[in-house]
């Protein structure tokens, strides 16, 4: 699964040719529009056996994939396994390879660095990320240091600070709570939990935030009560401060 948003698409990847390696039909379909539409130009296969076909056919016209996006779980031969077989292959194993998993487990990264695998992800993607991902392998053909291999752990070490925002979640849900705040803090954010609307109210008189999301019901003071007295204050200040936008 992919999430998409959108965004300024790196020159880097304008023309590459890539081969998108998935049994699953709608992925396959998903990532093929998304690459297409970075003017990338995909080739898809639904396994191991038709990758290889691909890429044979590929080199023996002389036009090899510069990138190869193979999903890991895979019937017959899994990602794995089609990674070994073009690395045995020398006339193959020129395209960089990144590994798609929805399911990974301990070891799997390690495995990846061993086989030489540019980057490894973890499933559902974001367009941004998967985007970044792919600029940064392309990039790093261009330096003979090369890059340590690619995770979603590093590639959201490097974001920008500047567009990570300063976020109050009002909820009194604990499961809740903790999606919301996962979610949110995968993407950068950083989050204060308030578990009702009086709480949030009290942090936002210490503090400014970037944005407010606000539970509808919650105990002692709902969220239509909170933000009700919220935008009093605010008119009471003369719109001094800043609590969202």
């Amino acid at each position: 699964m992919i999430e998409v948003e959108s965004g300024v698409v790196p020159q880097i990847l304008n023309g590459v040719k890539v081969l998108i390696v998935d049994d699953n039909r709608t992925n396959r379909r998903i990532l093929e529009g998304l690459v297409t539409r970075w003017g990338m130009n995909p080739k898809v296969a639904s396994d191991g056996e038709k990758a290889m076909v691909e890429l044979a056919a590929a080199r023996q016209a002389n036009e090899p994939f510069g990138l190869i996006l193979t999903d890991m779980h895979m019937p017959k031969m899994d990602g794995f396994g089609l990674v070994e077989r073009i690395n045995d292959s020398p006339d193959l194993s020129t395209a960089t390879i990144m590994m798609l998993t929805s399911g990974g487990q301990r070891g799997d990264a390690t495995r990846c660095g061993e086989l030489g695998i540019a980057a490894y992800l973890l499933k559902p993607i974001r367009q941004s990320e998967l985007r970044e991902a792919i600029a940064r392998v392309l990039g790093a053909k261009d330096h003979s240091e090369g890059i340590s291999m690619i995770t979603r752990k590093s590639l959201q070490e490097d974001l920008d600070p500047k567009q990570s925002l300063q976020i109050l979640l009002a909820e009194d849900n604990a499961v809740n709570q903790k999606l919301a705040v996962r979610l949110l803090e995968k993407r950068g954010h950083r989050v204060t939990v308030a578990g009702n609307g009086k709480e949030a109210l009290t942090h936002l008189e210490k503090q400014a935030f970037d944005l407010v999301l606000m539970d509808v019901q919650m105990p002692e003071m709902d969220g239509l009560e909170a933000t009700a007295l919220l935008r009093q204050r605010r008119r009471a200040r003369n719109g001094t401060r800043r609590w969202s936008r």
